[in-house]
């Protein structure tokens, strides 16, 4: 079958590590299903596999990819959650293209509890786009950041999956938005979704109660200032830096809470499409190619100038 996949570990070049070609047919154990994939999306965990961080040379090759739509063996419409349990890793988990092969393929096989219904009214392409940026957002709002209780959020690095993905759905709750952004266009896109797009370091008229950071060292000085009394800051990367400093006289003296947060449950995976779906969001998808095109695909995530989601339609 056709897959994308890394054949090699290359830290410096992740491009150069990518090959497209054939590889063997999926062969599920026990309670694991194999779904023919129709869509999927790229997320820049799949650049970090290319490197070799999370994936030892020991693996390879490695089909990559989290993110997937199709259908399973019954003909039902699905979406793939891509969380695997795990009692080998030290996190309880593992992603799909870490230890088992992932979603760039024409099939992935997957256990049966990870499918769940794509709502009718979502395209496959769509759908593949939910998995694991949107999922990530939703369960950093609702479940982390316990957004109900909060009237503003700020959104760091606006212009990724995440933060995106972030922006549009602290919106939908109802809550007043600031995202941030060193690049004007991408300012302008994200106050189109309903932000106040503010630049890097800018004084908000308000202190928020959520923040959602992925940014790390360049932006988490900030996001500190911006708390409110018993703020939640919730991190799910650093993709400007792993070590930001922290003043923590402000942590304790404003009661605040850095939380942690990677991805989200099926459970999670199945309530965001239900809301996505009453309440018509459509993700924000940056550019489609077809499977033949994914080497473009990639390198359009590795440029870092897309806005949303980078989508593969594995029908072209």
């Amino acid at each position: 079958m056709r897959a994308a996949y890394a054949s090699a570990v290359k830290p410096d070049e992740p491009l150069a590590a990518l090959t497209v070609g054939d590889l063997p047919e999926p062969s599920p154990p026990a309670g694991w299903v194999t779904v023919d994939v129709r869509a999927s999306s790229l997320n820049h965990h799949e650049l970090w596999s290319l490197r070799g961080i999370g994936l030892p040379a020991d693996r390879l090759p490695m089909i990559l990819g989290c993110d997937a739509a199709g259908v399973d063996p019954a003909g039902n419409e699905v979406v793939v959650h891509a969380l695997i349990e795990d009692p080998q890793d030290p996190r309880g988990f593992s992603l799909l293209s870490e230890r088992w092969p992932g979603t760039l393929a024409d099939r992935v096989a997957v256990p049966a509890a990870n499918l769940v219904p794509k709502p009718a009214g979502i395209s496959f392409v769509e759908a593949a786009c939910f998995p694991t940026a949107w999922l990530t957002a939703w369960h950093m709002l609702t479940t982390r950041g316990r957004v109900d209780s909060a009237e503003a959020v700020l959104v760091q690095g606006a212009g990724g999956g995440v933060a995106t993905a972030a922006v549009i759905l602290a919106a939908a709750l109802g809550k007043r938005v600031y995202a941030t952004s060193r690049d004007e266009a991408k300012r302008d896109r994200i106050a189109a979704l309903g932000a106040i797009a503010v630049e890097p370091g800018a004084r908000l008229p308000e202190r928020v109660g959520v923040v959602i950071e992925s940014v790390g060292a360049p932006t988490f000085e900030h996001s500190l200032k911006c708390a409110a009394p018993e703020a939640r800051i919730v991190v799910c990367g650093a993709t400007g830096g792993p070590f930001p400093k922290i003043d923590l006289r402000r942590v304790f003296m404003m009661r605040l809470e850095i939380l942690g947060s990677t991805m989200g449950t099926a459970a999670e995976l199945a309530d965001l499409l239900t809301f996505c779906a009453t309440e018509g969001i459509h993700p924000v998808i940056d550019s489609t190619y077809g499977f033949s095109a994914v080497t473009e695909a990639f390198a359009r995530l590795h440029s870092g100038e897309a806005f949303g989601k980078i989508a593969i339609d594995h029908l072209h």
